[in-house]
């Protein structure tokens, strides 16, 4: 016994290692299953219309490049426009920080001074040389490009793909891994969709508690909101925490409480109403595996690591809990209709 479970864990030892070493492959292959999960009812419709296979994976990918990339214009010209009056907006604001700290706190101007003057020192020491800058934005432009190449192909041939794998598994078990594939599939797809629902109502609600306040930067702060909620707790935190910064930079001590007011307020209706209502409780996971699972998502692959941990973990224990099901193998689990 003791033997067999020193080589389970020397196999996975072995691979995690090898996944770590070839990160930005596997991140890669992952981010392509969630937005293949994501898009599939898109390439679905399409294929409903009569439609080859290929056109249908192709308006799935368009889906992706053109709310991606639209997004990032939208964000784009408004920084553009407004970042002259945010510029002098955030002088004024923090020499009025520095102004309220100097008279408040037991500091003078000379020691507040030394220490902004030690953190951007700390700052610039801390930031990337150009040349590995360079190479990391390579390494990214080419996953991103890895990525979109699989989507295709998995939303035009994802279900050969999956008959392919299994007929790499023994018959007497091909049925229950079937089902167990499926299921897990069924709750990636139930993740993300459930996710991006929620993270566009978080965004949809403090982008417009932004405007109605007249903080400056609502469109970006909204987009980041809406793409931190897809890194659960901590993203929402960091989000919410930017946006208070922002009101307080730009308009002072009762703007910060009025927005941190609303990302309280925004956030608590998420919490209770809309991961219940939305994500249902299939995928309900402990707080501590969520917390625990982005922290080790982190360390191993940084922000994209923190993302995919929780669908990751929340497909596993979809595929274990169906796999540990006690009894003979169950027929086979009906396919979705033809993407």
């Amino acid at each position: 016994m003791a033997a067999c479970l020193l080589v389970v864990v020397a196999a996975l030892w072995v691979l995690i290692y090898l996944a770590l070493k070839v990160a930005s492959l596997m991140m890669a292959v992952i981010s392509a299953l969630l937005l293949t999960a994501l898009v599939m009812p898109v390439a679905r419709r399409v294929r409903r219309l009569r439609a080859p296979a290929w056109v249908a994976a192709l308006a799935g990918l368009l889906t992706v490049v053109v709310a991606v990339g639209g997004s990032i214009a939208l964000v784009g010209n408004q920084v553009a426009g407004e970042w002259d009056e945010m510029r002098r907006s955030l002088t004024q604001g923090l020499e009025r920080a520095q102004s309220q700290i100097v008279t408040n706190l037991p500091i003078n101007e000379r020691q507040l001074d030394n220490v902004i003057d030690g953190l951007l020192s700390a700052m610039r020491r801390g930031s990337p040389d150009p040349v590995a800058g360079a190479g990391m934005a390579t390494r990214v432009a080419a996953a991103v490009l890895l990525a979109l190449f699989l989507l295709f192909f998995m939303l035009k041939d994802g279900r050969s793909m999956w008959e392919w794998v299994l007929r790499l598994v023994p018959e007497g078990r091909r049925a229950k891994v079937d089902k167990a594939g499926l299921a897990g599939w069924r709750a990636l797809g139930q993740y993300v969709r459930g996710i991006v629902l929620v993270a566009l109502v978080d965004a949809v609600g403090i982008g417009i508690a932004l405007v109605l306040i007249g903080v400056p930067f609502a469109l970006p702060l909204a987009l980041l909101t809406f793409v931190a909620a897809f890194v659960p707790i901590i993203g929402a935190v960091l989000a919410g925490a930017a946006a208070v910064l922002i009101a307080f930079v730009s308009g002072g001590l009762t703007d910060a409480l009025l927005v941190l007011a609303a990302v309280l307020a925004v956030q608590q209706a998420e919490s209770h109403l809309l991961q219940p209502l939305i994500m249902g409780r299939t995928l309900h996971l402990h707080p501590v595996v969520v917390v625990v699972a982005v922290a080790a998502g982190t360390l191993a692959a940084g922000i994209a690591g923190a993302v995919v941990a929780v669908p990751l973990v929340a497909v596993v224990y979809r595929i274990v809990r169906v796999l540990a099901e006690d009894g003979a193998d169950p027929e086979p689990a009906p396919r979705p209709a033809e993407p």
